[in-house]
């Protein structure tokens, strides 16, 4: 059965040198504007013990815009405003619920610089895309066609350390599930190979990472050799942001096809519930956990399987996946498995395991009888 879900398309646009102002003071507001409502909801907590509402921040709003020397806040649109103030509501809602940290202070450069208009401030006709307070329609390359009379919700502009500059439109979208698939795979993650599957199958790890670590790191000597502050360390600075997109971008492209072709082909997906925040704790495995991914790669199976029906199953992290013998009618578990070993037999019954296509099996297996 078809189901409706909202689902962002992300494109690259070119602004006209009047644009690239406008969307730069309307990012340096919203800064503001976030950090002027946390800072105060801070001070009310700590002084008076109140707690802050949405509606108390919009109201502030109006107060600082009427002062003299914020009336900047006036020249772009209100509504990116209103709409931070919004995502900070929701960020302390997320935050008292235990889903997140508490919200924190946005940095000109280390933050990620957007803004979020909502439907009253901006047009979109005939794929003409035009935000408000601006007299022309942003120059977007197209790469792939929004679903046929869809009404964009929100839009949302950007622009990455690359000096790069996107537009993602939010639109409601009808997606038909595939097919039911006969086949069900486990999934076990790792270093050596991105992914092992229960069928045998390893996928091999790309390690954009490694392969560009020259490019990145001849860069960033060269942005440690100019002056803070000077025209050539910023430039120095876009060319360390151009080397981290270039690796992010072909990690996310290699991680959609892969997930993309794992939920075309399984009617059930089983993985473990890994901790990445605990593994790049340990600084000789860091680098490389980031560079695997795994948490996006996740976040990937979980929205593509409830968008397509097929069921993705997760497995208590404390689950001996490695230890425990797959062999059918055996269930022995040894007490010990470092690393270094990556093929081991069964002192019971004999069957020799390779490591991960053997922990790839149990995660199948114990994902299917805890559901």
């Amino acid at each position: 059965m078809s189901q409706i879900v909202k689902r962002a398309y992300k494109y690259r646009f070119h602004p006209t040198p009047e644009q690239a102002d406008l969307l730069s003071r309307t990012f340096g507001c919203v800064r503001l504007v976030w950090n002027k409502a946390l800072a105060e909801r801070n001070r009310r907590h700590k002084d008076d013990g109140v707690s802050t509402s949405y509606v108390d921040t919009a109201k502030w709003l109006t107060v600082w815009k009427q002062d003299p020397e914020l009336e900047f806040l006036s020249e772009v649109s209100n509504v990116p405003l209103q709409q931070t103030l919004r995502a900070q509501q929701v960020a302390f809602n997320n935050f008292f619920a235990k889903r997140a940290r508490y919200p924190r202070f946005k940095s000109k450069h280390k933050s990620r610089a957007s803004a979020t208009f909502q439907n009253n401030a901006f047009s979109f006709r005939n794929g003409v895309l035009k935000l408000a307070k601006m007299d022309a329609p942003l120059n977007i390359v197209w790469s792939r066609p929004l679903p046929e009379g869809a009404e964009p919700s929100t839009v949302t502009v950007s622009k990455d350390a690359a000096g790069r500059w996107f537009v993602s439109i939010l639109v409601e979208e009808k997606i038909t599930p595939l097919s039911p698939a006969e086949r069900s795979a486990g999934i076990d993650a790792g270093l050596d190979h991105l992914l092992t599957l229960s069928t045998g199958e390893k996928i091999t790890n790309p390690r954009h990472e490694r392969a560009d670590r020259k490019r990145l790191a001849k860069a960033q000597r060269e942005l440690s050799r100019k002056a803070k502050g000077s025209v050539n360390r910023a430039k120095a600075r876009v060319k360390v942001a151009r080397a981290h997109a270039r690796i992010t971008d072909r990690r996310r492209d290699f991680l959609h096809k892969v997930t993309t072709r794992l939920v075309r082909e399984n009617q059930t997906l089983a993985i473990e519930d890994l901790t990445v925040r605990n593994l790049v704790k340990n600084h000789s495995l860091a680098r490389a956990v980031s560079d695997a991914s795994w948490r996006e790669l996740r976040s990937m199976l979980e929205y593509k399987t409830a968008w397509y029906g097929r069921e993705l199953l997760v497995v208590d992290r404390w689950f001996p996946s490695s230890k425990l013998c797959s062999a059918r009618g055996c269930g022995h578990v040894s007490e010990s498995m470092p690393l270094r070993v990556r093929a081991w037999t069964c002192p019971v019954c004999g069957a020799s395991h390779d490591r991960d296509v053997n922990a790839a099996r149990n995660i199948l297996a114990a994902g299917l009888a805890d559901r």
